[in-house]
């Protein structure tokens, strides 16, 4: 039995409910956000390698560029439409389908390596897209509601650190499988093998899952109320979130954070090095990744008593390491350009070959993966910190993906269009840098610290603090945002 409780936070269970106070339970929030992990570490984890090499593993960037068009324009579209669907399908389908499209994307690259026909690789990219709008919004309600609230940037670093380990070993795939082809430009089948068979671990893996009634933290709460939600709710409430000043403040940040991934990954690594040293890069890119989340992680949940004082502290790490890496990556873009890359006349760094050449891009190409992990970190962190019910917070983050892949798949186009790569890189600066303040603002007016209550939000969406009991704060939820709870 479930006492009534509000949608925010999820309500407390009963003794009846026999739940032991343990970390390890199979339906406690450790076990399934590190389950959720390996499912993102098999599928995103190997997908990020694959795209890491640049081009896709290929010599012809055309190819990648127009799949991952089309991969990020659907990922727009149903990254915004996937918190809804999470909700009425439940974890198990909507990840287990999302997760099943990320096998056909690896396989379409496959193929291209004997047909050269893009058009398998641009039809798998976007149905991907749909797939990872299904997926991560699941993982992102996952992420942010399942843990409790004085340990979320504890329990993100700990996905983060799972899922790009996945980066990590995706990486060392093409550089163990093209490591005595220095003078390669295309990867092997094996590769594209290894990385599918990861991939369909993962999908099954994903079956594991527990829909969020059935996760219960060791406060006894559980992370939502509502079992199955249904499509009007949904579509009402998603509808909403385009008023909500809260996710309006949150668009440069999603638009801005898988906007630099075209210029790093094709103009940076896939620009200077050979395919065997790219593999490698990844292999600290993605471990750079780890570090970053743990590091972010720390901030956000031990650095201050006050988590209001603890993201403007987290915001304030990234914003400052943001603008020395990037005025790094201006003074290492000055040295070259697309012509020079075109006709050949660019040195490209091998490793072993190059010697003390290789470092400084090596280091930039590492420092662009530490900032991608604090940037994206700080902002999960963020949105977890605006509710703590999976419901609402699955509507959250797919608005977050969903703008986040609309950016995505126009940096993708400005790359296939040969825009100078000095440009690139000033306008992945810009939007990183617009998002700090508008993210400090969320924090100071939106963050309440632990021991206070929950805001109650308005139907223009604006913050109207009051104080009420959760009873009667179920009601207020109901009334003004048209919302349903269900106890079970």
């Amino acid at each position: 039995m479930v006492a009534k409780g509000d949608q925010e936070t999820g309500s407390p269970v009963s003794v009846a409910d026999g739940t032991k106070n343990s970390l390890f339970r199979y339906n406690s929030p450790l076990i399934q956000v590190g389950l959720i992990g390996l499912v993102c570490f098999c599928c995103p984890g190997m997908f990020n390698a694959l795209s890491g090499m640049g081009g896709g593993g290929q010599v012809d960037h055309t190819a990648a560029n127009n799949a991952n068009t089309a991969l990020y324009t659907t990922f727009a579209i149903f990254g915004i439409l996937g918190g809804g669907i999470y909700n009425i399908l439940g974890p198990r389908l909507t990840l287990f389908a999302g997760c099943s499209t990320y096998i056909l994307y690896a396989g379409s690259f496959l193929y291209y390596n004997h047909h050269k026909h893009q058009a398998f690789a641009i039809v798998a990219g976007a149905l991907l897209g749909v797939g990872a709008g299904l997926l991560w919004a699941g993982q992102g309600a996952i992420m942010t509601s399942y843990p409790p609230t004085h340990r979320k940037g504890t329990y993100i670093s700990m996905f983060w650190s799972i899922f790009n380990m996945g980066g990590v070993i995706g990486g060392l795939i093409p550089f163990i499988m093209n490591y005595n082809r220095e003078d390669a430009v295309s990867v092997n089948d094996g590769t594209y093998i290894g990385f599918m068979v990861f991939m369909t671990i993962g999908t099954l893996l994903s079956l594991a899952i527990l829909h969020p009634r059935k996760v219960i933290r060791n406060d006894g709460s559980r992370c939502t109320n509502i079992t199955y939600s249904n499509v009007m709710t949904e579509s009402v409430a998603i509808a909403k979130l385009f008023t909500n000043w809260k996710m309006l403040l949150i668009i440069p940040a999603a638009w801005g954070s898988n906007f630099f991934y075209s210029y790093q990954f094709n103009n940076v690594n896939g620009a200077l090095f050979t395919l065997r040293t790219r593999g490698l890069n990844n292999v600290f890119y993605w471990g750079a990744q780890m570090i970053g989340s743990v590091m972010i992680g720390y901030i956000m949940d031990f650095s201050f008593k006050s988590r209001k004082t603890r993201g403007l502290a987290g915001i304030g790490v990234v914003a400052v390491l943001s603008t020395g890496i990037w005025i790094g990556g201006m003074f290492n873009q000055r040295g070259y350009n697309h012509h020079d890359v075109v006709s050949k006349t660019v040195k490209i760094l091998d490793f072993k070959n190059s010697g003390s050449d290789f470092a400084g891009p090596f280091v930039l190409y590492f420092s662009y993966g530490l900032l991608d992990a604090m940037f994206q970190s700080m902002i999960y962190w963020v949105i977890g910190a605006l509710a703590d019910d999976s419901a609402i917070l699955s509507r959250y983050v797919g608005f977050y993906k969903g703008v986040q892949s609309a950016g995505g798949a126009v940096a993708w186009q400005i790359d296939t269009h040969k825009v100078p790569y000095m440009t690139q890189l000033i306008v992945n600066w810009v939007l990183t840098t617009v998002s700090y303040p508008l993210l400090a603002l969320l924090v100071i007016k939106a963050v309440k610290d632990e021991d206070k209550v929950t805001e109650e939000e308005s139907p223009s969406g604006f913050p109207n603090a009051v104080k009420e009991s959760k009873a009667d704060f179920t009601k207020s939820v109901e009334e003004s945002n048209g919302e349903f709870t269900k106890s079970t």
